[in-house]
């Protein structure tokens, strides 16, 4: 990618296309039963979960990310090597090194592209596509892919029932594309934010320089830790107020939201949302109870799905929230315009 600030004719970034990949396995409720000291009763009245995907022996993430980016190229009618920059939101990357973002790059064919890894957790896809719009606005790119890919069954403790039955593996993202028709933004704006002093209500202790894997570790300290009821509380709280703080910012109102997408983490936190923001549960989309908590690949996973359900039109508005890991939070409201 070469590229000069201002180097480009003025233009418009444009949220055109979804793509997805989701692993054929299925792991119900039943098999985890099977697991841990659980039940399909306890699961879906505490989370709304019924099944997740998990990876094949064989799969990684960029395997996913691969897969779920040629479906976006494929929907948007454009070819690898058309792409200026790919954006892989993860925190289940292959390796440290290198990111997810340059092996996929590679095997879609984007030989010239811009590639690399950003790190927010569940809010990570909204934080790529906030990049991505800044990207194509300035004039540095015109095709930008925001892949968030995860393969959480990797670093989920199988005998945690706090986590386990939480957590799935999937890859979805979307492109945004520079329109030079001179009219506004398709994105009408972003609320981003993080609370570092919260950082260890959810982590994975083990394989950073915090504490290298070269060093004696208790096996657990491998897989996710969470501190349910914190990051519950921080969840019902955020969701709320990152998504006022947008709409008052634009001088818009729950009502002026064509579709609400929350990040697919529990049942109980949409909910408690689409109760304190007074918006219409038709106009809430959800297909938590068929993936789990899929991290970045949550909102762009249940965007794809709205779209072929009919529920995501071209045009409308739709309101995208997260949070996650860090602890962070995020929430874009975009038009949705097809190439």
């Amino acid at each position: 990618m070469i590229a000069v600030p201002g180097g480009r004719s003025p233009g418009r970034a444009r949220l055109a296309a979804f793509g997805a990949y989701v692993p054929e396995h299925r792991l119900t409720n039943a098999d985890l039963e099977l697991q841990v000291d659980t039940t399909d009763e306890w699961i879906v009245s505490r989370t709304g979960i019924r099944e997740r995907r998990i990876v094949a022996a064989d799969q990684a993430t960029s395997d996913l990310a691969i897969l779920a980016a040629n479906e976006i190229l494929r929907s948007a009618g454009l070819r690898g090597d058309e792409i200026d920059v790919l954006i892989v939101p993860t925190c289940t990357p292959d390796y440290l090194f290198p990111s997810v973002a340059a092996i996929t790059a590679h095997a879609i064919g984007a030989h010239a592209a811009a590639a690399f890894d950003i790190q927010a957790a569940c809010s990570g896809f909204i934080y790529g596509l906030a990049q991505a719009v800044g990207l194509v606005e300035s004039g540095l790119a015109q095709h930008v892919l925001v892949v968030g890919a995860e393969v959480f069954s990797r670093v989920t403790n199988p005998h945690d029932r706090g986590t386990c039955i939480l957590f799935g593996d999937a890859a979805a993202g979307a492109l945004v594309v520079r329109d030079e028709d001179g009219g506004a933004s398709g994105f009408l704006g972003f609320e981003l934010g993080a609370d570092g002093g919260k950082s260890d209500q959810l982590v994975v202790p083990v394989g950073g320089t915090r504490h290298p894997a070269s060093e004696p570790f208790d096996p657990e300290d491998a897989f996710v830790h969470m501190n349910g009821r914190e990051v519950f509380r921080f969840a019902t709280r955020v969701i709320e107020d990152s998504v006022l703080r947008l709409l008052e910012h634009l001088e818009l109102t729950i009502d002026d939201v064509d579709l609400l997408v929350p990040h697919q983490a529990n049942q109980r936190i949409i909910d408690h949302a689409i109760g304190r923001l007074g918006i219409d549960p038709e106009r809430v989309f959800n297909n938590l109870e068929h993936y789990g908590n899929t991290s970045a690949a949550s909102i762009p996973l249940a965007l794809a799905e709205a779209r072929d359900a009919g529920a995501l039109q071209p045009g409308m508005r739709v309101m995208m929230v997260g949070f996650g890991a860090g602890l962070t939070w995020a929430a874009c409201l975009a038009r949705y315009e097809p190439k």
